[in-house]
């Protein structure tokens, strides 16, 4: 067994009414106590226990705030005190990071690990009920994206109204450039969000436009979806068969090119080669 090596922990809490002091622990930061520039952070991907406390969180801007700190923690010249201001100036004091306390672990990543089951993700009960919908697809689409080491050189949540009319609310979870063509990727359920096909295949005319207009670029926008056996696994099901098929052939017909979670690692490798990772 490999000796651990000594490092220093913070917890990251977010706090949204510091006067009634109610907290949840949304991330860990680890640092080597013997080399202080090697440090990492992770924040959770199971938003629930915070929205509990405040339905209102933006989760987003928490998301884009963790891959702002990584791409910082790959400066080392960065340090700790420049990520303590950014945590600090974000969300008017409504994260707070504790102590530090000290840790023996056997590597930076292990660690982190362990600390994010120890301290930040809820217990699991023997059972549990399987994620469904587009929060699966999008889980495993970060996943696979992370396991590239691309999701934090990638834009979040996209506001389509830079691309068509200010007021549009469509957002599209994520996206990058590589020379001429914009690649955005959205998380789409063909088992429980009916109507995104539509509102996607409505959409897509004008935002190719505005990325033509905008950033003198293509876009090749791809919809995530479940593989048509874990929509229904009963062929009989003429039904959902029929309703997978249609909401595929929509988006195909207005040039959205439709893959499944199966494809992801190819998708995530293609992106790692892109943006040169």
């Amino acid at each position: 067994m490999s000796a651990r090596k000594q490092c220093n922990f913070y917890l990251v809490r977010y706090v949204p009414d510091p006067v009634r002091n109610e907290f949840v622990n949304i991330g860990v930061m680890l640092r080597d106590a013997e080399r202080p520039e090697q440090m990492t952070v992770t924040f959770t991907k199971e938003w629930a226990r915070v929205r509990c406390i405040d339905p209102d969180v933006d989760v987003a801007m928490l998301e884009s705030l963790e891959s702002e700190l990584r791409q910082r923690l790959a400066h080392p010249e960065a340090g700790l005190p420049p990520l303590m201001h950014v945590l600090e100036d974000s969300f008017s004091n409504a994260l707070q990071v504790t102590e530090p306390k000290a840790y023996l672990a056997e590597s930076l990543v292990a660690g982190v690990e362990e600390l994010m089951r120890l301290y930040v993700e809820p217990r699991k009960r023997q059972t549990v009920a399987r994620k469904s919908g587009r929060q699966a697809i999008h889980t495993k689409m970060r996943s696979q994206f992370e396991r590239a080491g691309v999701w934090d050189l990638m834009r979040k949540r996209i506001a389509v109204s830079s691309y068509t009319k200010p007021g549009d609310p469509l957002r599209i979870d994520c996206g990058y450039r590589p020379n001429g063509v914009v690649r955005m990727f959205h998380a789409v359920s063909l088992e429980s969000d009916t109507e995104w096909p539509k509102v996607l295949a409505f959409s897509v005319a004008a935002i190719r436009e505005g990325v033509a207009r905008v950033e003198n670029a293509k876009l090749e926008l791809t919809a995530v979806v479940e593989p048509i056996a874990e929509v229904s696994s009963d062929r009989d099901d003429a039904e959902r068969m029929e309703q997978y098929r249609f909401s595929v052939e929509t988006m195909e017909a207005e040039e959205i090119r439709v893959l499944t979670t199966n494809d992801l690692p190819r998708i995530a490798e293609v992106a790692q080669t892109e943006l040169r990772v």
